[in-house]
């Protein structure tokens, strides 16, 4: 008998619609899965056996081919595991063929017959909905996260739950309720009040946060780097629901939502070690492609601490998602292409003994501080939007009461310097002003003839390439839209320019 039923697998982050075909016939007993299966897909005949046998069913003892369609396409991880053994049981006459039909499958099971959780359940039940199907089957683990596609769900713990949906005996199918989900509080991030003096830095993170803008702090240890660029999540907007569900389709990808957890509500803040390599940093594999750090920190901050250490490599791998805001991965066998929408915050020493411009003196030699300084490329350097040298804190502010705007104060700010400029941004559905395309940004950012010829004279004495001038075009509508202005200002280009070439005053 033949039975057909739908599954789905994982490709980057985004899942494929499976089409799994089982056929028990005549022969010697065996267990034989095509269409391109991994190691993981073909060791799901000893987890079905086991499910089967310990549900209480009788295992078929007879020539069991399953068929996955499209047959061109790898499919690999577990989550087809549940709709093999459902296939099989349909087979052998255990439920009817119907309860199988326009619905999708997905789950991992344990030899006890137990359905674990799998990543990627919200696409999945997305990839269901685009194929026409009205219901989702997966995991009870998984089944509010699945909903959020707005199917009706069904949650089980069992194949013998399974078994019980498929049979006609549907338990209450989960649906999301996706305004508590968005409600719920969101996680504690560093309150930016902690971080005293520097009033200059917090004055660029508002900026860099209304505007979505790249950052790099350069200054000596332990004058506050690391604590600005973990302050940043905390005066961020919160996530929309489009975007909660971008950055919740990732990390369900790659297995990191939290037990329970069905929508990530706080954006991602992501701090590798300058170890990471560059198929770390931006994605890669040899057999199949992962997501790198550049994709978990979509719509959210990716930190990188001690800035030329990275590899030379990782740093120009930076280029193109910086660019572009997203990753596109070639191998042999396919094209991956990753969403990677987000801002950077770098942080670097002045030189490689951290002293040079402070009251203690630079030891560095000529040659040693020129080494330094090349480990970060120019062409990198002009894709960073806001440059600020940080100085280091008088003891005697360490020393009083935390005084200046809390987190929670600047965030509304920045929301309110965002909504500011949204109308403005709507034609091309960029949700800062970072994301702006620059064939547009003149008509964006209007400039009148004293604003212009500031920028025009500026570009001329320091050489900005033309990507800088867009960057200081759009850092100077980000200061006009947090300050109210309806147009952009000489007083807003002379801040942005000031932003742009602190690096190259550090440098001199």
């Amino acid at each position: 008998m033949l039975a057909r039923a739908m599954g789905a697998v994982l490709l980057g982050v985004d899942a494929i619609p499976v089409t799994v075909e089982v056929d028990l016939s005549n022969g010697l007993p065996g267990f034989t899965v095509v269409g391109l299966p991994d190691a993981t897909v073909q060791e799901a005949r000893d987890r079905v056996r086991g499910a089967i046998v310990h549900s209480g069913h009788e295992y078929p003892m007879c020539r069991i081919t399953a068929n996955l369609a499209p047959s061109d396409l790898r499919k690999q991880g577990a989550g087809l595991d549940l709709v093999l053994a459902l296939a099989i049981l349909v087979a052998n006459g255990k439920a009817s063929t119907k309860g199988l039909e326009s619905r999708l499958f997905c789950g991992e099971l344990g030899l006890s017959g137990d359905v674990r959780p799998v990543r990627g359940a919200l696409q999945a039940a997305e990839a269901a909905a685009a194929a026409g199907l009205r219901e989702v089957v997966c995991p009870a683990d998984n089944a509010t996260e699945a909903a959020l596609a707005g199917l009706p769900v069904f949650g089980v713990s069992t194949l013998r739950e399974a078994l019980a949906v498929v049979s006609g005996r549907e338990p209450p199918p989960t649906v999301a309720d996706v305004g508590a989900l968005l409600s719920a509080p969101p996680q504690a991030c560093f309150d930016i009040a902690q971080i005293r003096d520097q009033d200059r830095a917090k004055r660029v993170l508002e900026v860099a946060a209304t505007g979505g803008h790249n950052v790099l702090f350069s200054g000596p240890p332990g004058s506050g780097k690391t604590l600005l660029a973990r302050a940043l999540p905390g005066i961020l907007p919160p996530l929309s629901l489009p975007e909660a569900l971008e950055v919740t389709r990732i990390h369900s990808a790659v297995g990191l939502l939290f037990q329970g957890e069905s929508l990530i509500r706080t954006r991602p803040f992501r701090a590798p070690h300058h170890g990471v390599s560059a198929a770390g940093m931006v994605g890669g594999g040899s057999s199949w492609t992962r997501p790198g750090e550049v994709t978990l920190a979509h719509r959210g901050v990716l930190m990188m601490d001690e800035f030329p250490e990275f590899p030379r490599s990782v740093l120009e791998a930076l280029r193109q998602p910086l660019e572009d805001g997203v990753v596109t991965i070639t191998r042999a066998r396919q094209t991956t292409t990753y969403p990677a929408r987000f801002m950077l915050v770098a942080a670097m020493n002045p030189c490689p003994c951290g002293h040079r411009g402070t009251e203690r003196p630079c030891r560095c030699p000529p040659r040693t501080l020129e080494i330094y300084r090349q480990r970060v490329s120019g062409p990198l350097l002009d894709r960073i939007d806001i440059h600020v040298s940080v100085g280091r804190v008088d003891a005697s502010e360490l020393l009083t009461e935390v005084d200046g705007s809390r987190s929670a104060e600047v965030r509304r700010r920045v929301e309110a310097g965002r909504a500011a400029g949204a109308e403005r941004r709507r034609p091309w559905n960029a949700t800062c002003n970072a994301e702006i395309p620059a064939r547009w940004l003149l008509r964006v950012c209007a400039l009148d003839e004293g604003s212009g010829a500031v920028l025009t004279r500026a570009a001329n004495r320091y050489r900005l390439s033309a990507r800088s001038v867009h960057r200081v075009l759009r850092v100077a509508r980000t200061i006009a839209d947090l300050d109210g202005r309806e147009h952009v200002s000489r007083e807003d280009v002379l801040e942005a320019i000031t932003y742009r070439l602190a690096e190259r005053e550090e440098r001199s």
